[in-house]
């Protein structure tokens, strides 16, 4: 999300997302490949694996399958869901406007179509036909109450940043929508495939008030899947919903039942025991048992997550960029791969996966990753480096939190690189509770030279990254500022251009592999076990807001 400004409930929540795939996953540590449908052989070393685009489509339809999750999301309501938990169970209850697919491609869903008639004006024909989970039609009215609803500061919704430069939603048709904005925006259309797209009733909306998305109300959407029950601290039912509007993905089980299962361990062996069917984010250090099970398959995605340890103090000794160079150079990156990830993964040459430029010219995409600096594993010329800029045993103190064993081995191999280029590094181990505040309050980052963080795009764009690194941007955790950097970005937004949007993004990118206000670490696919009586998923972290489940039904 880019340009976010200040500290704002909403831009405090929005970011909580990439800690909690660490702070909450407990061993499930995911990042992304590059490549596409390929095997492996990864130019780093790590062990090959092969990406799947689909599995096995499903034979028949199941009554119910079970499905393990690594927490119980605190809502369900899509102005809130900008994490793991909510967002695979929501994606297959609510819709959105646009679809993102397990591609990375984007395309119509409950809007039909759109147009761009104007650089401030989007259109949108609504889907006839479509009903929500109470029986009663999706209109317009309903559109423009779910869009407007993230622009209420009393909502204070996690989503509002995609909103800020939206004028006015506004129904100019029988099923027809009109989004204003007060400059050109790329991005704001690709969100609406992602959780700023949701539809809800508005009159459920008007209903249910503060309590829509709670285990007591639910939601009541549009997709194939309605919401069923919810047993706070155990489980989350969904329902298939009969009168689904798109043949092509009526679900295929008669329920779907998310158990919440915290401990790694604990959702490991729930696998081999057929205790539960599948789940995502599988712990890296159970990828070898999982692949020689009898209990089922493991299989590895398309992802947009990078692994980046966050310069969180640009006013001690990483202040100066000669210095954050050199200890990237020092960092182990392919042994973290290689100890931490299970051996799935690779060294990241970016703060983006390379499947975000997908979008542009082939010759573009591969001349933008040739042009970009690369730090390789040199730890002699890194302590060079580190001494030509003053390096003298300064302290640098690394945030970490005990919760699982690619954490640790990540912490650890970062401070011996600070040690391997003459710092003196402090590991200051908090609880996750602790932690987390990292991320939402500046006064916790005092004195926090260093923090790890994954972090993954909801868009297949670089804006969704690179934004965040804007001046004032609340993403922004080390208030990094580059004048050429905020002006290739906002250059980048302003343009529909293909051509001068890859362009202008590239720049930016150039300049944040040269100054590195995060320090990239490595990339690994999305995970998914599937047990042995169910099929049909296409691995992919869109995931997050493609209706997954419904394609899930029986082996044959």
């Amino acid at each position: 999300m880019s340009s976010a400004t200040s500290g704002s409930p909403h831009h405090r929540s929005s970011r909580i997302r990439h800690l909690l795939a660490t702070a909450l996953a407990a061993g499930a540590l995911l990042v992304t490949t590059a490549c596409s449908g390929t095997t492996g052989g990864q130019k780093d070393g790590a062990t090959a694996f092969e990406l799947t685009d689909a599995t096995p489509a499903a034979a028949g339809t199941v009554d119910s399958f079970t499905w393990s999750i690594f927490a119980e999301p605190t809502t369900i309501d899509y102005a809130y869901s900008f994490d793991y938990p909510p967002n695979q169970i929501l994606a297959n209850v609510c819709e959105s406007l646009l679809r993102w697919n397990p591609d990375l491609t984007t395309s119509p869903n409950l809007a039909s179509s759109y147009i761009n008639p104007t650089p401030t004006t989007w259109v949108y024909q609504i889907r006839p036909g479509v009903r929500f989970h109470d029986g009663t039609p999706l209109t317009a009215d309903d559109v423009v109450a779910s869009l407007r609803r993230n622009l209420d500061p009393e909502t204070a919704s996690v989503w509002a940043n995609t909103f800020r430069n939206v004028k006015s939603v506004d129904r100019t048709g029988p099923m027809e929508v009109t989004v204003t904005l007060a400059r050109p925006d790329s991005t704001f259309n690709k969100y609406l495939a992602a959780s700023p797209g949701t539809v809800e009733s508005a009159a459920t909306l008007a209903k249910a008030g503060k309590n829509y998305g709670n285990p007591q109300t639910g939601v009541n959407c549009t997709g194939p899947f309605s919401f069923g029950s919810w047993t706070s601290g155990q489980s989350l039912t969904l329902k298939r919903f009969d009168d689904y509007w798109n043949p092509a993905l009526k679900a295929k089980s008669g329920q779907v039942k998310f158990v919440f299962l915290a401990d790694a361990t604990t959702r490991v062996n729930a696998f081999q025991s057929g205790e539960v069917d599948g789940g995502w984010m599988v712990p890296p250090n159970a990828y070898s048992q999982l692949r020689d099970t009898q209990a089922g398959t493991l299989y590895f995605g398309r992802n947009t997550t990078v692994a980046d340890e966050v310069v969180g103090n640009l006013k001690g000794p990483l202040g100066d960029a000669r210095v954050r160079r050199a200890l990237l150079m020092a960092i182990d990156r392919e042994g973290i791969v290689k100890a931490g990830a299970g051996g799935v993964g690779e060294v990241a040459d970016s703060l983006i996966t390379e499947n975000l430029w997908n979008e542009g010219p082939v010759a573009s995409r591969d001349a933008i990753l040739k042009e970009l600096p690369t730090y390789p594993y040199d730890p002699a010329k890194a302590k060079a480096l580190a001494a030509e800029a003053g390096v003298n045993g300064q302290k640098v103190v690394i945030a970490t939190s005990p919760l699982d064993s690619q954490t640790t081995i990540i912490t650890q191999a970062v401070a011996q690189a600070a040690t391997a280029i003459g710092l003196k590094p402090q590991i200051d181990s908090v609880s996750a509770e602790k932690y987390t505040t990292l991320f939402t309050d500046p006064a916790a980052r005092e004195g926090i030279d260093l923090f790890l963080t994954f972090w993954y795009t909801s868009i297949t764009d670089p804006l969704d990254m690179y934004g965040s690194l804007q001046t004032g941007a609340f993403g922004n955790y080390g208030n990094w500022s580059d004048p050429a950097f905020d002006q290739a970005v906002d250059k980048a937004i302003a343009s529909h251009d293909p051509v001068e949007h890859m362009a202008a993004n590239a720049e930016a990118q150039r300049i944040a592999m040269r100054e590195l206000p995060w320090l990239p670490l490595y990339t690994q696919p999305v995970s998914v076990f599937l047990g042995k009586r169910i099929t049909g998923v296409k691995p992919s972290i869109a995931y997050l807001y493609h209706p997954w489940a419904a394609e899930i039904g029986a082996k044959g």
